[in-house]
């Protein structure tokens, strides 16, 4: 740890560029914090998280709110997360989060995707095991020194830390340290710009450009549907 890395999304990120994308993957989320723990940041870590999220991707502060007063409303979506896996074209492990008010539609068109893209969906447990799952914090590299910060963080679940291209600080931490560290770093009064779990690949598969291709064309497809929150992959 302590090493200097960039931290790739790789380009089946590429469409989160997309304000509408945004905006609706958080909206999403902010929902389900909200059916689950409640409107009240202060007392709702997930929704402290969407908080910064939105801010991050340039969410409007009315959008957030409006969000949290629709949650909040009777006749609501009530969104379920469910997670798919399943392998793309060349054998590259896929792991798809979905928030749905409609199962059936959602797994119908995940199967659809990936027999349309020549790849195959995996049951329960079939991809999940090689991907570590992990808290993921980028913050303001204000003055701090990583090393240092690494050892401050060590006791809070830390996993590795580094920096990005822009300089920010990557914070991960294990899963089940995720809000053990969100609260060290809001206690030591670092600014967290954004704060997601998510899942790194602990295998990786490397691919010709061309063979690369066609996974990345079944990544684009599945964010493009309405229910997909995140893809994850293992392709290098």
């Amino acid at each position: 740890m302590g090493r200097i890395f960039e931290v790739r999304k790789s380009s089946m990120f590429a469409r989160w560029d997309k304000m509408a994308k945004n905006f609706t993957r958080i909206g999403k989320e902010i929902a389900i914090a909200v059916k689950s723990s409640g409107p009240d940041p202060d007392n709702n870590p997930a929704l402290r998280r969407c908080y910064l999220n939105a801010r991050a991707c340039g969410m409007p502060k009315d959008r957030v709110e409006a969000a949290i007063k629709r949650a909040m409303g009777k006749d609501t979506s009530n969104y379920e997360e469910l997670t798919y896996e399943g392998y793309a074209p060349h054998g590259v492990a896929l792991l798809i989060e979905t928030a749905t008010d409609n199962p059936t539609r959602t797994v119908a068109n995940v199967r659809m995707h990936f027999t349309k893209s020549g790849g195959s969906l995996g049951t329960s447990g079939s991809v999940a095991f090689t991907f570590n799952r992990l808290g993921e914090f980028k913050v303001k590299n204000n003055g701090l020194n990583v090393e240092d910060l690494e050892l401050e963080l060590i006791d809070y679940g830390l996993e590795e830390i580094g920096e990005d291209s822009e300089g920010n600080i990557i914070i991960r931490a294990t899963f089940t340290e995720f809000g053990h560290m969100a609260k060290a770093l809001e206690e030591k009064k670092i600014e967290v710009i954004t704060a997601e779990l998510t899942r790194i690949p602990m295998n990786t598969t490397e691919l010709s450009e061309e063979a690369a291709q066609d996974v990345f064309k079944l990544i684009d497809k599945l964010e493009q549907d309405e229910d997909v929150q995140k893809v994850y992959h293992n392709l290098k």
